[in-house]
């Protein structure tokens, strides 16, 4: 069995791969505070819930964003399965060009967003992923990563609303039932909504002109789903792509 764990900057998910299955999911929220004793706690009870020895899993590979939290997840991993854990860096991209003017800057989360969408597909791609930050990672037709685009996340973006104006409630982020919103409520989800759908539609073809061609466009992260529908240029939408992209990692380094 293989872990899988990505740290991102709201959530960490982490999952177990048998062969090419993805078995079990998880996610919890991020926390830079919590130490390795805290996670080492929920990670093994969760694995004790689904019966899995910690000991059956063979190599652990980890992409994170969230610096302070590596060499907290590296001694946990270690305490829980006494393998060493794999922390995901540029080196593990051998196959793919990064033509970005420091490509050390990239997160791993796009980097392997971008390693799994072209190996899924195999084609010129623009991937967006509904994270903290909504983000455009944008592929070659051979397979390149030539840049991205990064903006305020859904959800950052509607607390900013809610916190800087007085008058307006925190609010469920949902579809309204119409893009005119009838109360106060449908006016904020429509402008969550339709708004993000309305620049992803837009990003999506400036990002087309400037390649010169149609780029296959996939969705990615939690909310997904709530903005696909309202968007006209968003073609599918693959669960868990990091994850899928951090498996690939470990069967191309032979960690098993």
């Amino acid at each position: 069995m293989i872990l899988v764990i990505d740290i991102g900057n709201t959530n960490i998910v982490f999952g177990i791969y048998k062969e090419e299955a993805l078995l079990h999911l998880w996610r919890m929220s991020t926390d830079k505070q919590k130490t390795s004793d805290e996670y080492l706690v929920t990670f093994f009870n969760l694995l004790k819930i689904n019966e899995i020895d910690p000991k059956a899993i063979r190599c652990t590979i980890l992409g994170s964003v969230v610096t302070p939290l590596n060499v907290v997840f590296q001694d946990l991993i270690f305490r829980l399965t006494e393998k060493p854990c794999k922390l995901v860096d540029l080196s593990c991209f051998p196959d793919m060009k990064v033509e970005m003017d420091n490509p050390l800057e990239v997160g791993a989360d796009r980097l392997l967003n971008a390693s799994a969408g072209f190996a899924k597909y195999g084609s010129a791609m623009v991937i967006i992923d509904f994270g903290t930050a909504t983000t455009f990672d944008i592929i070659s037709e051979k397979g390149s990563y030539l840049g991205g685009v990064i903006a305020p996340g859904l959800g950052l973006s509607l607390e900013a609303l809610t916190l800087k104006a007085f008058k307006l409630p925190s609010i469920k982020l949902e579809k309204p039932p119409t893009v005119i919103g009838k109360n106060t409520v449908h006016a904020m989800q429509s402008g969550v909504v339709h708004g993000y759908a309305g620049m992803v539609d837009s990003m999506v073809e400036k990002i087309s002109q400037e390649l010169g061609l149609k780029p296959k466009v996939v969705a990615t992260g939690g909310l997904a789903t709530l903005i696909k529908p309202a968007s006209s240029t968003i073609e599918d939408i693959v669960d868990d792509l990091t994850l899928l992209g951090l498996f690939m990692i470990a069967q191309k380094m032979d960690l098993q």
